[in-house]
């Protein structure tokens, strides 16, 4: 890759333990590095560091997200480690300088992400959002009919890190599982079948449970529309922890009025936040959390982002291709 370590400095971000510290500066070798995260802020839900301004102008590699609005300060940067899997916003024209090699979290999030779908799965199944909701009310009232995932299908819709995890988890509980992705003949573990984009219009109608984990693309924005959410049974429930775009967000909110739908579970809106007017806050079969699925609350997620970033690190010392490298 040619990176020489003359003149270089990493600038790192994590909220990183005494015995961390020193791991990521035997892996940096000769390479200068200034730790600027604070520990206390491990459990965050998104990690943020200030870089002193100093800094900004001297990196030559950050881990970490900074702000956007900073970026043209990093005058040196040849190279970004992100917390995040998605990075979006860095890799816009003009937004990093010229050449900067931008690696991302991706496959640190899956087990959280994925859990946090299934509890979604299950609450929504079992109507415990609605008895949440007649406990605030202080109200004793049966919501009803039930479902289980036994014998069911989850159709899983973009399947990478978080699409394979839910999938297992599918499976663990007796569903069959039918992944779609755009290279249908590339296997994933916890999927029977895949399948290529081209095949949605015919697998919707037999899914009973819908599981979005796709990225941010043209091609993916209101995948779910009106015609598509009108495909599916009206016992089908739609979890969406991917993008916010991914759904129609007009034509969920009348599915579920007009009970042709059995409920949704979204982490994620377009927009974010979902704004007070939204029918969506006010449909009793849709549940609603505030993008925390992929946060770092959970301890095995940090501990995933930190094992990526001291990878890195170390390849970056040695002059060798670093992991999870991002094309654009």
């Amino acid at each position: 890759m040619g990176i020489e370590n003359t003149h270089k400095l990493i600038v790192n971000c994590l909220p990183l333990n005494e015995g961390e510290r020193r791991a990521f500066a035997k892996a940096a070798r000769d390479v200068p590095q200034e730790f600027v995260g604070v520990e206390a802020h491990r459990g965050d839900m998104v990690w943020s560091a200030a870089v002193p301004e100093e800094l900004r102008s001297q990196a030559t590699a950050v881990i970490g997200n900074f702000p956007v609005s900073q970026a043209a300060q990093y005058t040196r940067l040849e190279w970004l480690q992100t917390f995040s899997a998605g990075v979006d916003a860095y890799i816009c024209p003009g937004v990093l300088p010229r050449g900067t090699m931008v690696t991302n979290a991706s496959g640190a999030y899956g087990q959280s992400v994925s859990e946090h779908m299934f509890a979604t799965m299950w609450a929504l199944m079992k109507n415990l959002n609605r008895y949440a909701s007649n406990q605030r009310d202080h109200q004793w009232q049966d919501e009803g009919p039930v479902l289980s995932p036994e014998g069911g299908i989850a159709l899983i819709i973009g399947v990478g890190d978080i699409g394979s995890h839910f999938a297992q988890l599918a499976q663990s509980v007796g569903m069959r599982t039918f992944g779609v992705r755009r290279h249908a003949d590339v296997p994933a573990k916890g999927i029977e079948k895949m399948y290529g984009f081209e095949r949605l219009e015919t697998l919707l109608p037999l899914a009973d449970v819908v599981a979005m984990a796709v990225p941010r693309s043209p091609q993916t924005h209101h995948l779910l529309n009106a015609d598509r959410l009108g495909r599916l049974k009206s016992t089908a429930i739609v979890i969406n922890a991917g993008r916010g775009d991914a759904i129609d967000p007009e034509a969920l909110a009348d599915a579920l009025h007009n009970g042709r739908l059995h409920g949704a579970g979204l982490d994620v809106t377009e927009p974010e936040p979902l704004p007070a007017e939204s029918p969506l806050w006010d449909e009793p079969h849709c549940l609603i959390t505030p993008h925390v699925a992929g946060g770092n609350h959970l301890e095995k997620t940090s501990e995933h982002i930190i094992r990526i970033a001291l990878t890195n690190v170390s390849r970056y010392a040695k002059q060798q291709e670093l992991l999870n490298l991002v094309r654009y």
